[in-house]
């Protein structure tokens, strides 16, 4: 009975061990065999990721919608990770095959890294935070020298022995611009931009050796007018770490450019546009769907105030007359050794800049692609003196001493005088002198005149706190306002000559009154004093962006208004009538002594003009007493102003020989400036006599 049990025992035991076998059999039938395919998609590794596409960015127009800044397609090589190999020896040779296609054409490709391309290895110049920066990423000493961060980024890198030195700097300029650029499969790597169409063929025809490498068209910026104010339209770059830690909350990236100057800095936000997207879904790290799932947005597009042929006219209206001026040929000659200056000119019932010229000048075309020969160039082209660009007014600021002591009760009006005996005697020990023996005149003949002495007397009477803040609110000394920014200056006072280690004395304040001593302020503050003068105390904040508009000027998105930021009062009632009348008078004034009048200036004569202009000229110092240079002030037509005026010619004369060019101009669509006729002595002589022009006092 007992082994009865323990057969029936085993057998139930096997019973159920096959029948567990069977179902195991079962569902192992239904999963490789019903419900195989679906395993098997599940076994495969998917995943997403996004990718940024770049937005065209908003160009930037003159006032009649001509191009000065625009985009065209162009063919930029990329990487993309999706495709790139992680093998370190297999990124080295792509990178170093793309290279080499591109140098047989002559194509540059981008590389920031701080160390020249060739040995001996240098630091390049002028790029001490990117060094800081460099040796950092790749873990060096702070006093690793250029050769070293090299021989590291070797090691790193896997760069071995079998290339050459120049492909081995090569690769590693490339695999360091990966890294700070976050390439990443969201995030390809741009290798090299607008590449020409052979270089293209080039690459495509090696595509199936360089994996990951491919040719996308996208907008690429040009400059069609590239000469036209570059200094206010300013550049693009790729966003540094800095701007990249202010903007990443913003939606910016690593490979992302932005605007570095100018106006493409100051209007960033309405030229970025905004970025679409692309979405990839990969399976076992292999691309199985390319989808748009967001579509870019492109910039809007920025409207200046400037008008580009009249920037241009402008423009060389200064240098030539910087070119005359060194080519003089009279005994007598002055200003000779001119080298630089700049014109503002502004729509005196806005304070919209129409032009502003800056002398030397460049090409932002030439800028981008021979930077070397730009940044060296003679006498600092890339100073915007316009703006940036500090000078004593000399002269010129009489006219805000006028306003100060006509309205502070200093002067009686046009009654009272001052005598002028060519010396100013109130201090023993100090006794400046004047231009001319002006005798007893009043406050219209001694802008007229420019008479120091009548200005000295007056500006010891005020002191300089009063000077101060009249400057002040013509905008001398003051922030502007203007969109692409300018220096704030200095006006001459006891505080400011302490801020400049110096000691203050009291005769000083006559100086400031003249526009000497330490003041200085830029050519646009001399501009926006003009403007205001000719709005009779009304100061216009100066403005160079007209409107906004949607891409390709679809539609209107912001219209700039004029703004008033502060008025003068005329607290006398004839403040402003006297001091214009003055300056009508001035501007009629005959140049004197020397013939300094050619063919070339004799059509230039103010008094020539359809209607009165009225202006105010300056001769002041640059580092001494006899190295000056020459000013001017002033707004057309006087009696209705239509444009106001500034000009400063450094270490040069006679800058108001250019105020009828820059009306005419204004005025004249087709007009072009003559060319600077240099005569001889005797042509000069009989030129003086053909239109009158006889020996009389000029500042």
């Amino acid at each position: 009975m007992h082994k009865f049990f323990e057969r029936l025992r085993a057998v139930f035991f096997f019973v159920v061990i096959l029948a567990m076998f069977a179902l195991c059999a079962i569902d192992l039938m239904k999963i490789q065999i019903v419900d195989g395919a679906e395993y098997l998609e599940k076994s495969k590794t998917t995943s997403q990721a996004s990718q940024v596409i770049s937005s065209p960015r908003g160009e930037i127009v003159d006032i009649k919608g001509n191009e000065i800044v625009s985009n065209k397609t162009g063919f930029n090589v990329v990487i993309e990770k999706a495709f790139f190999p992680s093998d370190k020896a297999e990124m080295n040779r792509i990178i170093c095959g793309i290279a080499e296609i591109l140098a047989e054409d002559g194509v540059e490709w981008i590389d920031t890294l701080p160390i020249s391309m060739d040995r001996p290895y240098t630091y390049l110049e002028a790029r001490e935070s990117d060094i800081v920066k460099l040796r950092k990423n790749i873990n060096v000493q702070h006093y690793a020298t250029a050769e070293d961060c090299l021989v590291e980024m070797y090691k790193q890198y896997e760069i071995d022995d079998s290339y050459t030195e120049k492909q081995k700097r090569i690769i590693a300029g490339v695999r360091y611009e990966m890294i700070i650029r976050s390439f990443s499969l969201s995030n390809r790597y741009t290798y090299a931009e607008d590449i020409p169409m052979d270089t293209v063929v080039k690459l495509k025809e090696a595509a199936y050796t360089l994996e990951g490498m491919d040719i996308v068209e996208e907008a690429v910026r040009i400059y069609a007018a590239g000469d036209v104010a570059p200094h206010l339209i300013g550049t693009i770059g790729a966003i540094n770490a800095e701007e990249y830690e202010e903007k990443r909350d913003d939606g910016y990236a690593l490979n992302d450019v932005i605007g570095k100057s100018g106006v493409e800095k100051a209007m960033e936000d309405e030229l970025r546009g905004d970025k679409g997207t692309r979405t990839l879904e990969l399976m076992s790290g292999v691309v199985v769907s390319d989808i748009v799932t967001q579509e870019a947005v492109p910039g809007n597009t920025v409207q200046l105030t400037i008008n580009a042929e009249y920037q241009r006219d402008v423009q060389e209206i200064l240098e030539n007359h910087i070119l005359w001026l060194n080519n003089q040929t009279h005994k007598n000659r002055k200003g000779y050794e001119a080298d630089a200056g700049a014109i503002v000119v502004l729509d005196a019932k806005s304070g919209a800049l129409l032009a502003a010229a800056t002398s030397p000048t460049y090409d932002i075309n030439d800028y981008l692609t021979d930077y070397a020969s730009v940044v060296n160039g003679e006498n600092g082209p890339l100073t915007n003196r316009a703006t940036h660009g500090l000078y004593r007014p000399g002269s010129t600021f009489k006219t805000i001493t006028a306003t100060a002591a006509l309205n502070e009760g200093f002067l009686n009006g046009g009654e009272t005088c001052i005598v002028c005996n060519n010396v100013y005697t109130y201090w023993s020990d100090y006794k400046p002198k004047c231009t001319g023996w002006h005798g007893r005149i009043n406050v219209i003949t001694a802008i007229e005149k420019s008479c120091n002495i009548f200005f000295y007397e007056l500006g010891r009477l005020m002191g300089p706190d009063v000077l101060t803040n009249y400057a002040n609110m013509y905008g001398l000394g003051t922030d502007l306002g203007l969109e692409t920014g300018g220096y704030v200056g200095r006006i001459a006072n006891p505080d400011t000559i302490f801020e400049l280690n110096m000691e203050w004395q009291a005769g000083l304040v006559v100086q400031v009154a003249i526009g000497q001593s330490e003041t200085a302020v830029t050519p646009l503050q001399m501009a926006v004093q003009a403007n205001t003068l000719a709005n009779r105390g009304v100061r216009y904040k100066p403005y160079l962006v007209d409107s906004v508009h949607t891409y390709n000027m679809e539609s209107l998105v912001k219209k700039t208004q004029p703004e008033i930021v502060q008025t003068i009062p005329d607290k006398t009632g004839q403040t402003f009538d006297l001091i214009i009348q003055g300056m009508k008078q001035a501007a009629d004034f005959v140049p004197y002594s020397y013939p300094k009048v050619s063919d070339y200036y004799t059509p230039y004569l103010l008094s020539e003009l359809p209607e009165q202009a009225a202006i105010k000229t300056g001769t002041p110092q640059m580092t001494t007493a006899e190295d000056t240079g020459s000013a001017f002030v002033g707004f057309y037509p006087a009696d209705d102003p239509v444009i106001a005026f500034s000009g400063f010619v450094e270490h040069g004369e006679y800058s108001k020989f250019m105020i009828r060019q820059i009306i005419d101009a204004y005025y004249d669509e087709n007009y072009e400036p003559a060319d600077p006729v240099v005569l001889s002595p005797e042509e000069l002589a009989a030129a003086l006599a053909k239109i009158g022009i006889f020996e009389t006092e000029e500042e």
